[in-house]
């Protein structure tokens, strides 16, 4: 099957959208995700990269992918080894999808939650080895929950990873987060942070 040409968008098949792992246990796996509108997996090359940046920290490790979308990033971290995913997304029917797609790779060390990322997080904080954060674009969504994310959410030496709109500069980040690595690829800027 030919690569898409645009960069943004998952797979079409006859089936609707699919998503594939690029790497792990699961790796080439494809997997439906709905035609939600706004809804836009990290690609496959960027996840590369990612993943490639995480490479020794994801064996093991507790993953919190609070804007889950297609669930592409805490899918790849299972796949390659991570101890436990939970899953945050608000659009009910993505959220389904999720765990859909969770039954059909047989993975039980995960967890799919229905809601809003400002409403999780005003549980009790749980500190994650790895953070994934890739909200939907221009709606102010990472300047609310950075700073709340600060308290006690994140362990020591973890790591937080960001995708942004290319033109968001970004002023919320703590002074204990030290910025690992960044790239820009056209209107989107990702990035990895570690908690000092």
């Amino acid at each position: 099957m030919k690569k898409p040409v645009t960069k943004r968008h998952p797979a079409k098949t006859r089936g609707g959208s699919k998503l594939r792992i690029i790497g792990g246990e699961w790796r080439s796996r494809q997997l439906p995700i709905p035609d939600v509108e706004g809804l836009r997996p990290t690609t496959d090359r960027v996840r590369e990269t990612v993943f490639n940046w995480l490479s020794f920290s994801i064996p093991g490790a507790e993953c919190l992918d609070l804007f889950c979308g297609s669930g592409a990033l805490g899918l790849e971290s299972l796949s390659r080894g991570a101890k436990h995913c939970t899953f945050v997304e608000l659009n009910r029917s993505v959220a389904q999808q999720i765990k859909h797609n969770l039954a059909t790779l047989n993975a039980s060390h995960a967890d799919v939650v229905h809601s809003d990322a400002n409403v999780f997080l005003n549980q009790p904080a749980k500190a994650y080895d790895v953070l994934f954060l890739d909200p939907p674009f221009r709606k102010g969504l990472l300047e609310k929950v950075i700073p709340r994310l600060a308290e006690g959410w994140v362990k020591p030496q973890g790591y937080i990873y960001i995708e942004r709109e290319s033109e968001n500069p970004l002023d919320c980040i703590p002074e204990n987060w030290t910025l690992e690595k960044e790239k820009v690829a056209g209107q989107l800027t990702f990035s990895l942070y570690r908690f000092q």
